[in-house]
């Protein structure tokens, strides 16, 4: 089966495509071949420095067909014999997978196509791939690139991406916990909004901790600096808030659907409702039109209702929606949505301070949930990913949004069963139509098999890091659309900071290295966490954190009175209106006052009016 080592080893003048190459680059023969891979007969030893490491699986070698180098990736090395002699060389099978052709122009720059067009013959001489045949290989052809790394295989050779299809068509990095994908997403980010100054971006951070990535290029929002009006979310979000992510008992929704709307037009009649005059007729609203209401109109309507007669089969259900209202109104952990300030028609501001419009050198928006109560994170995640879509979609590709999901398997679950459907639908929306309008999304998660599939298949670039879950390697391995599928085969057992980057945004399938980036710009850290790092373990005061787990108690206290308890009503309508103030909570419970900002595109106006 094998060949004469002379036969393999050595190459005349003729066969060779330079004849004053060294006898080094010729690496074996061509044995076999089928339409996609090859196998390669060549010796191993214990030679020189120089000769050690070439047959390497993850390498790239070429293949000589005269003006004509086939590239393959080395994926599987073995003897035929299953023996190792010490005195003499082994004779060895490399397997590799055809990648594409490398041809040189008229001026001799080298240039690769995918796919084979001319596959190689039995004997053709393997080589080891030149630098320049190999920067070809990953070079983009015009498009507009961004260096994050350099490659594995010789880190010479810069590795790049192209930044606009890796942004217009979606992307996701996937890696297990400490390979780097938090680190990686940084480096993307802050490369991204360096190439594209028109670039908003609004990540959704369960962890908290891209705000200290991007110190001078973002804004921080949590709970305690969150204005989300109640009135802007859609009957099915605001559901969610009600029933605490439970199962939805089928007659309170009715009974809401119904509600709302009314609540809707009672703020219109009440000379209140400010532009919303200009909308179209009263019988257009619908409990889904984001106009502001009053919660204690809905709680009135309720109570009138239930006194009613004919009502009194309706009754427990309209006695069950009116606890839950309670209920949410009153935990200081839902104040961001039925704060007294949200009835009026702010939208403007909200979705200027949310979305960055304009940016103010800030074009990065950290939405922290970590403070958010569970049951709510859907909905919220919902209302944004919405809005980001209408926002694009009516400012006519002026606007360009990167929504970008962290641990995105939390909130779109592959489990229908898990909840989270206005979530799953809204950010489906974005991967399907996006694009077209200047919507992009970026995800990140350890567990791509707990992904919702629809989502990660819009993906058309994946950075998929390292990965010990079979199911998960299984679920990226169907992603990859291109020949080099058996370069996933190393996913198990990739380094610190390495990636295998495919699709639209990358040239072929590249195994490379992110960039370096100091511990000041990483996420999660703080120069105050460097210099305790530094000096030493940080003490931890346990009074503090007692003191803090019993905030939420106290909040309860503070802002909740003897006379509101006793008045549920009363507490609803001073919720409800907008000139009254709450005068139980203390001066310094109110949230910081922010500069009021009025946005003149009509387009943003014309949406919500």
């Amino acid at each position: 089966m094998f060949v004469e080592r002379a036969e393999i080893g050595e190459a005349t003048s003729q066969e060779r495509r330079d004849g004053s190459q060294s006898d080094s680059r010729v690496l074996g023969r061509v044995v076999q071949c089928d339409g996609a891979r090859a196998m390669l007969a060549a010796f191993a030893s214990d030679g020189s420095e120089a000769m050690r490491g070439l047959w390497t699986v993850g390498r790239m070698i070429s293949i000589n067909l005269g003006n004509i180098r086939t590239v393959g990736l080395v994926y599987r090395i073995e003897t035929p014999v299953g023996t190792w002699s010490e005195n003499e060389p082994n004779p060895i099978n490399v397997h590799v997978e055809l990648v594409g052709e490398v041809r040189d122009t008229e001026d001799g720059k080298p240039v690769f196509d995918r796919g084979i067009t001319t596959y190689p013959h039995i004997g053709a001489i393997s080589h080891r791939i030149r630098a320049r045949d190999l920067a070809a290989v990953y070079d983009l052809a015009g498009r507009r690139t961004l260096t994050i790394g350099q490659l594995s295989q010789d880190t010479a050779i810069d590795a790049r991406i192209a930044i606009d299809d890796t942004l217009n068509r979606h992307f996701a990095v996937v890696g297990t916990t400490g390979v780097g994908k938090s680190t990686a997403v940084s480096l993307l980010l802050r490369k991204a909004i360096e190439a594209r100054p028109d670039l908003r971006v609004l990540i959704l951070d369960p962890h908290n901790e891209f705000s200290s990535a991007f110190p001078d290029r973002s804004i921080r929002i949590d709970t305690t600096t969150l204005d989300l009006p109640f009135w802007l979310f859609r009957l099915e979000e605001l559901v969610e808030v009600l029933f605490r992510g439970r199962d939805a008992v089928p007659e309170e929704v009715d009974l809401l659907r119904d509600l709302v709307p009314l609540a809707k037009q009672l703020y219109r009649s009440s000379g209140q409702a400010g532009l919303m005059r200009r909308a179209a007729d009263a019988n257009a609203l619908t409990a889904d039109t984001p106009v502001p209401y009053r919660i204690a109109d809905v709680l009135r309507i309720i109570d009138e209702r239930m006194g009613m007669l004919e009502t009194k089969n309706d009754r427990p259900f309209y006695r069950a929606l009116r606890a839950r209202i309670d209920a949410a109104l009153n935990d200081p952990r839902y104040r961001f949505m039925f704060g007294s300030r949200l009835i009026d028609d702010n939208i403007h501001e909200t979705i200027g301070r949310i979305f960055r419009v304009p940016h103010e050198g800030r074009p990065i928006t950290c939405f922290e949930l970590a403070g958010m109560p569970s049951e709510v994170v859907n909905s919220v995640c919902s209302v944004l990913a919405r809005l980001a879509f209408d926002l694009a979609l009516n400012s006519h590709g002026r606007l360009k949004l990167l929504v970008l999901c962290e641990e995105a398997h939390r909130y779109m679950p592959a489990d229908s069963r898990l909840g989270f459907a206005p979530t799953r639908h809204a950010l489906s929306r974005i991967a399907k139509e996006g694009r077209k309008y200047g919507c992009y999304l970026g995800i990140v998660t350890q567990r791509p098999g707990e992904l919702d599939p629809t989502v990660l298949s819009q993906c058309s670039t994946v950075f998929a890091m390292r990965l010990a879950n079979e199911i998960d390697q299984e679920i990226v391995r169907s992603a990859i659309a291109d020949s080099s599928a058996s370069t996933l085969a190393f996913l198990s057992s990739m380094g610190q900071r390495e990636a295998i980057a495919f699709g639209e945004g990358v040239a072929t399938t590249m195994r490379m290295k992110f960039e370096y980036l100091p511990p000041s710009l990483l996420p999660g850290t703080t120069g105050d966490d460097v210099a305790e790092a530094a000096n030493g373990e940080r003490e931890v005061d346990l009074a503090s954190l007692v003191r803090n787990l019993r905030s939420v108690g106290h909040m309860l206290q503070q802002e909740t009175t003897p006379s509101m308890l006793g008045s549920p009503v009363e507490t609803f309508r001073q919720a409800g209106e907008p000139a009254a103030p709450q005068p139980t909570q203390p001066p310094a419970q109110q949230p910081a006052s922010r500069p009021q900002r009025r946005f003149d595109d009509e387009s943003f106006r014309r949406l919500y009016e």
